[in-house]
């Protein structure tokens, strides 16, 4: 029983070989258009950062009052692993770390118990204490009455001062410790210091020393306020985050959101706008900085073609075969649910490659049998059965070379464009080419006349 000869069967029937080549390959250029996008990789940040306000607070009293019972609370989390705090003069910055090994399925509702903790302890903080959420909070404004204090004989800037001493305190001298300079703050004591309803009771002095209370030269108001205020590019900024289930892309959800918003970004006032930010912004970054590159690549690479074959047809050729790897590299990422992003591009790009080097190697064995004195048709079946074992055999050293990457979280869309692209683009290469190569040429089959 005689076997089947690949090569041999697709140029005899070489219209019916390039229609369902061309066939699949349309099919792989419309599943490419709806894959799902992932512009970074779907790797689970286990990091949780949070932010408390004390206005008028000293460091001290931001770490032992506000951050010490936070992280007390934060400890008793099931995937713990440590905490970073930070504080200043009314701020105290906290970074929360999951264990390494938390299951990427725990980590929503790990962080979803981390808020309840420190919303029940946010209750308890000091009266003043501003919380890790962003609700406006109401602030104390003193204004004051301007007649009142011409009447007196002081300026808004001398009262100013008197209540920044009695406040925040005023620099009076320095204390030397060995080769450090310590400040000497003077200011009132803390108890009425940090109390609002005692504002009122405090007494400025005028310019012949008299004392005055602040109710007889101002007045008390209550606004809420922001307690922390974005800015993005000097712009006052709301920033508004989501999470996407599993099933979903970021890209995909973005885009569906973007089209939605579209009646309210036509609706804004003016100097008012909607932008996309986030991993679609860093994406578009990152390809725009590509797209200067490609002219440059696809020059390069034509050279080096060209000098290799020294034949425009033949170059054109080994570059009709570099799209064949998406026929099987988009099937792959659609099986095992491997979202296309800027990983699998890189892969496509590599894939490509691959398979013109596999079709270079088949037109220097036909150029080799036909100056060994072939004809043309047993040129092409011949050079395909000599190059095909070890076409294949490189290609599955890949394939099986590229499974390890599968698992990793950065590089395995790539892994799997390549695997699935080398597999089935080095099977149609096989067959394409030389059905290209015999119409091209217009080789015609032993044993076959055209009509």
């Amino acid at each position: 029983m005689r076997s089947i000869n690949l090569s041999a069967l697709a140029v005899r029937e070489r219209a019916i070989t390039l229609f369902f080549i061309c066939a699949s390959a349309l099919a792989g250029i419309y599943a490419y258009f709806h894959l799902g996008r992932a512009e970074d990789p779907s790797f689970t940040i286990k990091v949780l950062t949070v932010t408390a306000v004390w206005p008028g607070a000293t460091a001290q009293e931001m770490q032992d009052l506000v951050a010490e019972p936070l992280e007390k609370r934060l400890q008793e989390l099931r995937w713990y692993d440590r905490v970073e705090t930070i504080t200043r003069p009314g701020l105290a910055l906290m970074t929360l770390n999951l264990l390494d090994k938390t299951p990427p399925r725990e980590v929503a509702e790990q962080f979803y118990q981390a808020r309840k903790k420190l919303g029940d302890e946010a209750r308890k903080l000091p009266q003043g204490a501003i919380g890790p959420w962003g609700e406006r909070v109401p602030q104390m404004h003193f204004v004051l009455d301007q007649e009142r204090l011409q009447l007196i004989g002081l300026s808004p800037a001398e009262a100013a001062q008197q209540l920044q001493f009695l406040l925040n305190g005023q620099t009076i001298t320095q204390v030397r410790e060995d080769i450090r300079a310590v400040d000497v703050v003077v200011r009132s004591a803390g108890p009425e210091r940090l109390d609002p309803a005692t504002l009122e009771n405090f007494t400025i002095l005028t310019r012949d020393g008299k004392p005055i209370p602040l109710s007889q030269i101002g007045r008390i108001e209550i606004q809420p306020e922001d307690p922390l205020i974005k800015r993005r590019d000097r712009t006052p900024t709301i920033t508004v985050r989501g999470d996407n289930v599993e099933s979903t892309q970021p890209p995909d959800v973005s885009s569906a959101i973007w089209a939605k918003l579209a009646p309210l970004r036509k609706s804004l006032p003016e100097n008012y706008r909607i932008e996309m930010a986030g991993s679609i912004e860093e994406a578009t970054k990152a390809n725009s900085a590509l797209a200067p590159l490609f002219p440059i690549m696809i020059l390069f690479m034509l050279a080096v073609i060209i000098i290799q074959v020294r034949s425009f047809s033949a170059m054109w050729m080994v570059m009709l075969t570099g799209p064949l790897g998406l026929i099987g590299a988009v099937p792959t990422l659609l099986i095992f649910h491997q979202p296309f992003g800027f990983n699998a591009i890189l892969g496509l790009i590599g894939l490509s490659g691959i398979l013109m080097r596999n079709t270079l190697i088949l037109i220097g064995q036909i150029h080799s049998n036909q100056a060994g004195g072939l004809d043309s048709y047993h040129a092409i079946i011949e050079a395909t059965v000599q190059r095909s074992r070890p076409v294949i055999l490189t290609a599955l050293a890949a394939v099986l070379a590229f499974i390890p990457l599968t698992h990793s979280v950065f590089w395995g869309s790539m892994a799997y464009v390549l695997i699935g692209g080398t597999a089935v683009g080095t099977v149609l290469t096989l067959a394409f080419l030389p059905a290209l190569y015999a119409i091209w040429y217009r080789v015609i089959p032993v044993g076959f006349r055209s009509r």
